[in-house]
């Protein structure tokens, strides 16, 4: 199967970069009083390409899959917890779901190759959504040869592409679930920048000191096993998974389309990192909502010279960062809508 990705293109517009520093400037405040919600009122305005940017119809997607490595012990949970969690987004117990419904987040649960099958369901219009694009029932054990086939890449790479293509709006918001995904994000950050894997691997959903050595010894064997792939694309067929490329692809498609794209944790980062390999400019529609508490993600938000909104000390995943974070893109956006400036409000601007 052949990958044609969406083209990204550089966003960089002078004219309304300035518009939109000139209108923060002259609000009621001291210059830069507001910090980094300036900086990200001007980055939404940058991607949405208007000094009065607005955001419609967010949409919150959660890509599940599951992975052969969980069978060498990466994690603390068994794989059947992809599908149970999988239930209980869209039953609406889950901290995303939570989360989702406080902000009045449209939320779908895309299905990219969880090992059991999920029923269809219909639901109501304010209830999550659960999308089939099952490439397979997981990934083949990455520490014995490649999870994917290329093939099966390229598959999921259109599935993320396509479900974009067909959502409302002009944010997207990233979740993931999967057990052994943080192993998935681990490969990637090592392989993809350089990286030693112990620097890379931390203890995922609450592994102890033993089991995080266990697991930097598995990741070791799985970048063994698959010491040729090196390109982005390479990469993330040998080490990543399904719910991993789909992310890719809407990504892709995402920044395409200049949507908005609301960056979770650990994993959401991984394949931000593969789709700026692939098209650097994506990084420049991407919020990074959080700091993850995972040992990587520091390193990873650093190679992508990314500062994230909020450190919570999270490491859930599942986008229950980008939900906390959603506020603040709401609030940039009002401060640039409804904040008076001193000529407006009458105000006496400061002394030069």
């Amino acid at each position: 199967m052949t990958t044609h990705l969406p083209a990204v293109t550089d966003l960089n517009n002078p004219q309304i970069t300035q518009a939109l520093q000139h209108k923060l400037d002259h609000k009621t405040k001291p210059l830069g009083s507001l910090g980094r919600l300036e900086a990200l009122a001007l980055r939404l305005g940058q991607i949405l390409g208007t000094d009065t940017p607005a955001l419609s119809q967010p949409q919150m997607v959660v890509f599940a899959g599951d992975h052969g490595l969980a069978a060498r012990g990466v994690s603390a949970f068994p794989s059947d917890v992809t599908w149970q969690m999988v239930e209980n987004f869209l039953a609406g117990g889950a901290a995303v779901s939570v989360l989702a419904r406080q902000h009045g987040l449209a939320l779908t649960v895309v299905d990219c190759g969880v090992a059991r099958d999920i029923a269809p369901r219909e639901n109501a219009p304010d209830q999550p959504r659960l999308l089939l694009r099952k490439v397979a029932p997981g990934t083949q054990d990455a520490s014995s040869g490649p999870a994917m086939s290329a093939a099966q890449c390229a598959r999921a790479l259109l599935h993320g592409v396509e479900l974009v293509r067909e959502l409302p709006g002009n944010v997207v918001l990233l979740g993931e679930m999967g057990i052994g995904n943080t192993s998935v994000a681990s490969l990637l950050l090592a392989r993809m920048c350089g990286l030693p894997i112990a620097d890379c691997t931390g203890a995922g959903t609450g592994l102890d000191a033993a089991g995080i050595e266990r697991k930097r010894a598995v990741l070791q064997q799985a970048l063994d096993a698959n010491v040729d792939a090196t390109t982005p694309l390479a990469a993330l067929a040998s080490l990543g998974g399904f719910e991993v490329a789909a992310m890719v692809g809407a990504v892709l498609e995402a920044a395409a389309q200049r949507r908005v794209i609301v960056v979770d944790g650990f994993i959401t980062s991984a394949a931000v990192l593969v789709a700026s390999r692939l098209a650097p400019h994506v990084l420049q529609r991407c919020v990074f909502a959080h700091r993850s508490g995972e040992r990587g993600h520091s390193l990873m938000l650093a190679q992508m010279q990314a500062e994230p909104l909020l450190d919570l000390g999270l490491r859930l995943g599942e986008g229950s960062g980008a939900a906390l974070a959603w506020p603040l893109l709401q609030s940039a956006c009002a401060v640039l809508a409804e904040m008076a400036s001193f000529e407006s409000a009458g105000v006496a601007t400061p002394k030069s």
